[in-house]
């Protein structure tokens, strides 16, 4: 039986179970994201950094979302650096799914939803991102959901001890 995959935006009320999910799998994120300080992995910490990214979204610069299967909080979907410009018109999708709930396909397709908010409720015209050159589970994402590699971003994120390259995305949306 294939679980049910939603989003929605973020709420206060989220910040103990992420960071019951960040606690857990630390180890596993480390060598996609950079080290965080110790306040990150606490409720007080989430709920600190939920409250900036609801500021983010009152201003209209980012839609902070928790993917969601059954119901309960299993990652984050959120499109950051919007430019809603006419002449912009884009945003910068960044993902996490917990490591309890990976490999059931939640990633794909709570991307796919994102990428409705960003046509549908933002008037986005071009999804952006970006993945470690290693990171080839959410390449594989990325690519199921309509995306192509266009560059190389050299020593663009500090990752466990060195600069990493990262590997552009794009997609044009209503394509």
């Amino acid at each position: 039986m294939r679980s049910s995959t939603r989003i929605r935006l973020i709420e206060p009320d989220d910040a103990a179970v992420i960071a019951a999910h960040r606690v857990r799998d630390v180890e596993a994120f480390r060598p996609w994201e950079p080290d965080q300080p110790a306040a990150f992995f606490t409720p007080e910490g989430q709920a600190e950094r939920i409250d900036g990214l609801l500021a983010g979204y009152r201003a209209g610069s980012v839609w902070p979302g928790v993917v969601l299967a059954e119901g309960e909080v299993i990652g984050q979907i959120t499109v950051g650096g919007i430019l809603p410009q006419p002449y912009l018109r884009r945003g910068s999708i960044g993902y996490w799914i917990a490591s309890t709930a990976q490999n059931q396909g939640h990633a794909g397709r709570a991307l796919g939803l994102v990428l409705r908010v960003m046509t549908d409720e933002l008037g986005l015209h071009r999804a952006e991102a970006s993945t470690n050159l290693d990171n080839l589970p959410s390449q594989r994402v990325l690519r199921r959901n309509g995306f192509s590699p266009y560059g190389v971003a050299h020593s663009s994120i500090y990752l466990d001890g060195s600069w990493r390259d990262g590997l552009l995305w794009e997609r044009i949306l209503g394509d």
